[in-house]
């Protein structure tokens, strides 16, 4: 556990950076520190390490003060990930991994092997091991920057808004494989973000900061969503705090599915308009995948693939009322696409059960 006390970081020139903090990050667990820029977010996360020192106050690793600690030793004992991974550009992917290891006090060939088995920890082929950071996009870097801060089987992990610097696309993907991660390794993290998408989607508790460097709140996303401490916080977490809440309730496993008849690319439109009866939408499939929406009232021969409608997203099956939503809002039939987890189609949804399902989560 990560425990601060009562934490102030104040310069000479009378700006105070963090005021009176006091909040613990629970052992295996992830904290989330979000705020507008300039609230103390990056200070107070440098402070556990002592890249900067507290003013006043105490914090505490396991109940041990930090202050006390060998400040070499107390390094060691945490990963560190920042903005752009931060890799040294003349080693190899693997030498990069395998730092802190070395650091550490491992032997040159057992921080190697280690750097391999990281490497597949968090997604990324042995094939890149003998690469430069420069050989990698983005996203793979920040891979190989949490690889290097895992390799010592540090106790603690500072994050300093890690995945900001990659592409949405990109940031989604690490996010979800963060999780993964973390659900095998289960440690204690602190990450800083600017995102509060990214906040609640990854952490078990989040803090939201006020201008100042002072505490406004610090709950479980769903706490946040349904209670805010005050107007600050309501308006920082959005005015769309209804549909945030959908992620936090799974699909359920019975929910009934329509199943739409399908169409393939090429076939006939009269053959299409016979199936799709009084609807005017049907759903195009290639081997059992869904494509899109063809609105069958074309005047067209044949269902030609760049007619298709693409712009609805897909809910997988096991996933939240959220995605199942925004796969109906999608829609232009206004009917939601599920999917298995290879993303082949089994059914869709409408909006009505969407609403029905969480109206029911509401009110339990």
């Amino acid at each position: 556990m990560i425990s601060f006390e009562n934490i102030s970081k104040f310069y000479a020139d009378g700006t105070v950076a963090v005021d009176r903090l006091s909040f613990s990050a629970p052992t295996g667990k992830i904290t989330m520190l979000v705020g507008p820029s300039g609230c103390g977010k990056t200070t107070s996360l440098r402070m556990i390490n002592r890249l900067t020192e507290p003013s006043s106050g105490n914090i505490l690793l396991n109940g041990q003060p930090a202050a006390d600690m060998d400040l070499v030793k107390l390094r060691r004992k945490m990963g560190y990930v920042i903005q752009n991974a931060g890799l040294f550009p003349h080693k190899t992917v693997q030498d990069n991994i395998a730092v802190t290891a070395l650091l550490n006090g491992a032997t040159r060939t057992a921080a190697r092997k280690k750097a391999l088995g990281l490497l597949e920890l968090v997604g990324l082929s042995l094939t890149m091991a003998e690469r430069y950071p420069w050989q990698l996009s983005g996203g793979q870097q920040q891979r190989v920057g949490v690889a290097r801060a895992l390799a010592s089987d540090p106790e603690f992990m500072l994050m300093d808004e890690p995945f900001s610097a990659v592409d949405p696309v990109v940031r989604e993907q690490l996010q979800d494989e963060f999780l993964r991660l973390q659900g095998e390794i289960g440690k204690t993290i602190i990450m800083v973000t600017h995102d509060i998408d990214e906040a609640m989607k990854l952490g078990d508790q989040v803090a939201v900061f006020r201008p100042g460097g002072r505490l406004a709140q610090i709950a479980s996303p769903v706490k946040l969503l349904n209670e805010p401490q005050d107007a600050f916080v309501a308006d920082f977490i959005g005015r769309d705090r209804g549909y945030r809440k959908l992620s936090f309730d799974r699909i359920p496993e019975n929910i009934s599915l329509t199943k739409e008849p399908v169409i393939a690319p090429g076939i006939s439109v009269s053959e299409a308009r016979a199936l799709a009866g009084d609807n005017a939408w049907l759903l195009v499939v290639e081997n059992e995948c869904p494509l899109g929406w063809y609105d069958v009232t074309q005047n067209k021969i044949t269902v030609d693939p760049e007619d298709i409608n693409l712009g609805s997203t897909f809910a997988p099956k096991n996933g939240t009322l959220r995605q199942l939503m925004d796969s109906v809002l999608s829609s232009p039939c206004q009917r939601g696409i599920v999917v298995d987890e290879h993303q082949r189609f089994i059914g869709t949804a409408n909006i009505e059960q969407v609403f029905s399902l969480s109206h029911s989560r509401a009110v339990r």
